[in-house]
């Protein structure tokens, strides 16, 4: 083994060649030859010998007739690497030496191997993270199977649109219950247990595991699909945090990703196996997370997990059809006093819109069997209406279900979502909110539905959209249904976003109806500079118990 310092990259660079037989190649099979490995300490210069603190170690490894590299990182992490070049983070604190372990595979699973030693400083916490974890001593996570998206796939390029969630596909509520093929995923019970400062995991599956095709014969099977096989994981894995460098963090996009790594060793896994170890955490709270992984032996793509501290019940979806409040909107001139009050005056709303509220006529009026709220500019400025139930109407659980067209024009933010009606005792995020339609005129046809709550409020809000084609041109019904066990968004009857109610969170109380046009601010955006008056047209709203 040959040491070489190139002070002007400061970069430890070892050369190791492993000898072969000047014969080594019979007929298609072919040995790699000239196997080598060059590393690359991030941050490390004269002062910092062994890195910058953040246990990062870039290696690249080349062979003459390679196919694929495998890595043994010495810290119980493992991988399959086809280009030879990765970025592994050593997480224990401290400088630590490892020993690493190179397998060049060439045709007919012929290979040869080289070790080399790398001493490495890491001094990397998330201590917040560890506590959303572990609630300080230990804390068991579940798939959240009832939110679209639980599981799904996307990009892992430098597409900074596309690269941070699953684009490719998103699994539905509960879509994996529908065969005992894949149900074994929701079996899962993964145990995360804090002792000093070392960080544990344990997945309970049940004696089963949700296998990704292209791993199906590490489960022992070969029914060509994802498919539960029988695999039994019993056993902690130490993990270990570590900084990411994924494309994710490249994007250099707030809140896109938490940025740090959950490390397991000895090939630890989150519940479904796709050969990997390292998670990249997108989003935690006490309660809620989400986290992203490279496949293992196709660095082109990446998955995402969500995660509940609920358990997955998939109860009968409920549904409520006793019709005990209504405004159809058949009475010209203002709405209705007995059902509807207003928010008056401006200051940004808490999101620096730039409208103010008005009861004017001009701004909110019933003509022609609907409800009108205008948005409108005079001047340099613009007014519009917010109508509320508070203290008229409010209800615990129940259908609501809002039949509207939506304005045009950019900067236009039209919504009919629900409040917490404890608003003024407790305040936001802690009343709670049920965002049943929110649209922006700058992104037209994409439906948002939301819940706010503490740990999940602005832009960290449970949220999902769904695209809807001529919100502004016919009418759509935009509903949810809330349950003391779910929460449901729909457009035209069709379930876009799935939330599992509990007692954890605020939604099991009286709220209030709400419906508005916003203008600008931190969710409409920037206002068209073109833009004179827009229109919300409500034909009906109902709640049914």
């Amino acid at each position: 083994m040959k040491k070489l310092l190139f002070k002007s990259f400061t970069i430890l660079s070892l050369f190791l060649f492993l000898g072969c037989e000047e014969n080594n190649s019979f007929g298609e099979l072919t040995t790699p030859e000239n196997l080598a490995v060059t590393v690359e300490i991030i941050g490390q210069d004269a002062e910092n010998p062994n890195g910058d603190g953040s246990g990062l170690v870039k290696f690249t490894a080349t062979a003459d007739n390679a196919i694929s590299y495998q890595f043994d990182y010495g810290d119980g992490v493992r991988g399959t690497v086809p280009s030879g070049s990765v970025t592994h983070g050593y997480f224990q604190p401290g400088v630590n030496t490892y020993t690493v372990t190179i397998t060049a595979t060439g045709t007919a699973g012929i290979a040869s191997t080289i070790t080399t030693e790398v001493t490495v400083f890491s001094n990397f916490r998330d201590d917040e993270a560890v506590a959303f974890l572990t609630g300080g001593t230990q804390k068991t996570w579940y798939w959240a199977a009832g939110e679209p998206g639980h599981l799904g796939v996307g990009p892992n390029n430098s597409d900074a649109t596309q690269n941070y969630f699953p684009v490719y596909y998103a699994a539905a509520p509960f879509e994996k219950a529908g065969s005992p093929d894949s149900s074994c995923l929701y079996d899962n019970e993964l145990t995360f247990r804090k002792d000093g400062d070392n960080l544990y995991f344990k997945l309970d599956n049940g004696g089963s595991t949700f296998f990704h095709v292209s791993y199906q014969s590490v489960g022992g099977g070969s029914a060509g699909t994802d498919f539960c096989y029988p695999f039994t994981v019993v056993d902690e894995r130490v993990v270990g945090l570590s900084p990411s460098n994924s494309a994710v963090v490249a994007n250099n996009v707030p809140g896109q990703t938490r940025g740090t790594m959950l490390n397991f060793t000895d090939g630890g896994f989150m519940g479904y196996y796709i050969g990997q170890s390292s998670y990249e955490i997108m989003s935690i709270t006490e309660n809620r997370m989400v986290v992203r992984a490279v496949m293992g032996n196709d660095s082109g793509l990446a998955w995402y997990h969500i995660f509940t501290t609920t358990p997955p019940v998939q109860d009968p979806v409920t549904d409520y059809t006793n019709l005990v409040w209504s405004d159809e909107f058949d009475v010209a001139g203002a709405p209705d006093a007995t059902k509807w009050g207003y928010d008056l005056g401006g200051g940004g709303w808490g999101n620096n819109e730039v409208q103010s509220y008005t009861n004017n006529a001009a701004n909110v009026a019933v003509s022609d069997g609907t409800l009108k709220i205008n948005a409108l500019k005079t001047g340099n400025n613009w007014t519009s209406a917010r109508l509320k139930s508070q203290d008229k109407f409010e209800f615990t659980y129940g259908k609501v279900e809002a039949r509207a067209k939506l304005p045009v024009g950019g900067g236009t933010w039209p919504a009919i979502w629900m409040l917490g009606a404890n608003f003024p005792e407790v305040g936001w995020p802690n009343c709670g909110e049920i965002d049943i339609m929110e649209h922006r005129g700058n992104s037209p046809g994409v439906i948002h539905g939301s819940l706010h709550y503490p740990g999940n409020f602005g832009g960290n809000a449970n949220t999902n959209t769904t695209n809807v084609a001529n919100v502004s041109s016919e009418f759509h019904l935009y509903k949810v249904v809330w349950s003391p066990s779910a929460i449901r968004f729909y457009v035209d009857d069709v379930l876009f976003h799935s939330f599992a109610n509990n007692n954890s969170v605020p939604f099991n109380s009286d709220f209030f109806l709400i419906m508005n046009v916003a203008m600008g601010g931190t969710f409409g955006g920037t206002v068209a500079n073109d833009f004179q008056t827009a229109t919300m047209e409500v034909d009906y709203i109902r709640v049914y118990q």
